[in-house]
């Protein structure tokens, strides 16, 4: 049988028929299509980006060729799942005694008035000492708390125009749960007592971090100390469905599961009665925010309903200026300062943060 040649040209040497394709060739093949594969997704996630409502969400990897999974699915609100409900409408309250113009024009003037504060801190800094008894016998007896003094949770317009809409200090430094006014206030629509349920309204990049730790999320503009940033959205699932998640995924996998139990104990709520939203599949952009033991933004619990203590908002605020193109965190463990950490055991996953105040483990 004849042998056939292939030849292209001064210089390039021929070759077989039966050679064709060589190893090189399929090589460079592969490559290619895996390349052309690499292009066609990140243009399809960045076409699913654009077409988002709201503020602009960008995607930026300078690190290597890799795309968020295309199985995520970007959602505005939760995603409740098979036993999973609100409280009913019927229980939600407004604030009957406020109106769009109280003064200011800018909603809720007085805390003592609005019923959405109703469960909302009391500022005991000034309470006199007859306040402090009342305030007292109030939490004996399990009275209400309404016309003791409290605090809106935003700064209003006619502040620094760079607070308008940040937290004010009282709920910034500490745990205390926000309540939103809602559809059924007298207030009006643009009450200053109504911040996170009109979503994010900062452009925000998903970039690829280079040390190792995957996914980031930065805004694209400076944000200002209590500035609210985004919510944590996804699918919210009984605690039995989380517990059957974590058990059936690895443990080395990331877990992006967050308990809604900011009321249990207030409430008197079992574990097996609570709530968990789940991000990894459905959510927002905040599902690409790192940890970091000492972290610029800090997760609040954010409630339109004060009558439903199961299911409400986890909102991320600034918790100090943070410049354009600094990435955001938050701590993941949530730990207070002075809190013990746990020793490390099998399976323990190291801390990437960098912080100088590193736990040096963010699982244990």
């Amino acid at each position: 049988m004849a042998t056939s040649f292939v030849a292209s040209g001064q210089g390039i040497p021929e070759l077989e028929i039966r050679d064709i394709p060589t190893l090189e060739m399929n090589r460079s093949a592969h490559h290619a299509s895996v390349g052309k594969a690499q292009t066609l997704i990140r243009n399809e996630y960045v076409r699913r980006l654009e077409k988002l409502p709201g503020k602009r969400i960008h995607l930026f990897n300078v690190v290597d060729n890799a795309t968020p999974s295309l199985r995520f699915r970007y959602i505005s609100d939760y995603v409740l799942q098979q036993g999973v409900y609100r409280a009913s409408t019927e229980t939600q309250q407004g604030c009957m005694q406020c109106s769009p113009q109280m003064g200011r024009e800018i909603g809720c003037e007085y805390t003592k008035k609005c019923d959405c504060l109703e469960y909302a801190a009391v500022d005991e800094s000034r309470l006199d000492d007859q306040g402090k008894r009342e305030y007292q016998e109030a939490l004996d007896t399990g009275a209400s708390t309404m016309g003791f003094p409290k605090k809106f949770p935003y700064f209003a317009e006619g502040t620094k125009r760079e607070k308008t809409g940040c937290l004010v200090p009282f709920y910034l430094n500490s745990r205390r749960p926000i309540y939103e006014c809602n559809e059924k206030c007298r207030c009006g629509p643009y009450c200053r007592n109504k911040n996170v349920q009109f979503g994010r309204q900062v452009e925000v990049e998903i970039f690829r971090a280079n040390d190792g730790r995957g996914w980031g999320l930065r805004c694209k503009e400076d944000l200002h100390e209590g500035q609210f940033i985004d919510t944590y959205r996804g699918e919210v699932i009984t605690d039995a469905e989380a517990t059957r998640r974590e058990t059936s995924s690895s443990k080395a996998k990331m877990s992006y599961l967050y308990s809604l139990d900011k009321f249990a104990e207030s409430e008197g709520l079992d574990e097996k009665d609570l709530y968990v939203v789940d991000g990894e599949f459905m959510g927002g952009p905040t599902k690409f925010i790192n940890h970091s033991c000492d972290p610029n933004c800090r997760q609040y619990t954010v409630s339109y309903n004060k009558h439903d203590p199961r299911v409400y908002d986890i909102a991320f605020f600034a918790r100090r200026f943070v410049p354009k193109g600094e990435e955001l965190t938050f701590d993941y463990l949530d730990k207070e300062e002075g809190d013990e950490m746990d020793e490390p055991g099998e399976g323990a996953i190291p801390c990437l943060c960098g912080a100088k105040n590193c736990r040096k483990w963010l699982w244990t």
